[in-house]
């Protein structure tokens, strides 16, 4: 992999084949995660509880929730992040609303325990989540804001979205039973902790 800090403390670029590389993975990671949560009926913060809770109340498709939801974030992304970011933001939802489609028609669980749902996923989506960012995408939304209050603000993202999310995940009362939302409040917890470790101000930024 290619080193991100060159000989004269300047972040190396990443070059077209990272990006691409990394946003897939990335996108991928995500979506397992999903699908985990998907299966334990499970709920997470950002445009993805948001398209959960839709999901669990209507019946609708995650995928096309999914990609709908996040469609009045991208002005904001192109005014404050730039057209990169954006562009890549928009790849990346698309790729996790085609995933968590079609992985279902390939692969599936027969055993699930949702407390192990809630920590794996988490920290899958997390990991994935990282991945992302490191090569200037998101799941638009949320995180859009919430990296650029990292970037304009210096506050960390992991804390911010964990907040963001804990809100989003209360609401889920209203469509799972109780249980269920106390493990998505662990599952919240598992992912933003992998972002507030490991995604700090000034560290390894990669942006293009």
């Amino acid at each position: 992999m290619k080193s991100d800090v060159g000989s004269m403390g300047k972040t190396t670029r990443h070059s077209l084949f990272d990006d691409v590389q990394g946003l897939v993975t990335g996108s991928l990671f995500v979506s397992l995660g999903v699908m985990m949560f998907g299966h334990a009926r499970l709920l997470t913060g950002g445009t993805v509880g948001l398209s959960f809770l839709g999901h669990y109340a209507s019946g609708a498709g995650f995928g096309v929730l999914f990609f709908v939801i996040n469609l009045p974030f991208y002005g904001l992304a192109w005014k404050k992040m730039g057209w990169r970011f954006t562009v890549k933001t928009f790849a990346c939802v698309g790729m996790v609303s085609v995933f968590t489609t079609v992985l279902p028609r390939w692969m599936g669980f027969s055993v699930l325990h949702p407390l192990l749902a809630a920590v794996a996923g988490g920290l899958l989506i997390g990991a994935g989540l990282l991945i992302l960012f490191r090569h200037q995408g998101s799941l638009g939304g949320l995180n859009i804001l919430v990296l650029y209050l990292q970037e304009r603000f210096g506050w960390r993202a992991g804390w911010v979205q964990m907040g963001l999310d804990v809100a989003i995940v209360g609401a889920g009362l209203t469509v799972v039973e109780w249980p269920r939302v106390g493990l998505s409040v662990l599952a919240a917890v598992a992912l933003n902790l992998a972002l507030a470790v490991n995604h700090r101000p000034g560290r390894y930024m990669g942006f293009s």
